[in-house]
């Protein structure tokens, strides 16, 4: 039960912690650098984080997820404020 749990977790950090990066990323030009590097730049505390819970490869799927929705979320937050979209 406990790799579960530490995989939900994981999954749930790596959600949380690239909403802010997919808000910052809607700020810069599709495909410059700065771009490439707020998709990429908590890839590497994720994989660390992964490693240290002692989870396996078969885990990468599950946080790579995670890590996608996030932005997406965060784009769309940005997208949504920007352009003063009531919320309902």
């Amino acid at each position: 039960m406990q790799p579960l749990l530490l995989a939900a977790g994981l999954v749930l950090l790596s959600f949380v912690v690239n909403v802010p990066c997919g808000y910052l990323r809607e700020n810069y030009q599709k495909f410059s650098i700065m771009w490439f590097v707020m998709i990429h730049i908590t890839i590497p505390f994720i994989v660390l984080l992964r490693v240290k819970a002692g989870l396996g490869w078969h885990y990468i799927p599950l946080t790579l997820t995670g890590s996608v929705i996030g932005q997406v979320v965060g784009g769309a937050i940005n997208r949504r404020k920007r352009d003063d979209v009531p919320p309902f």
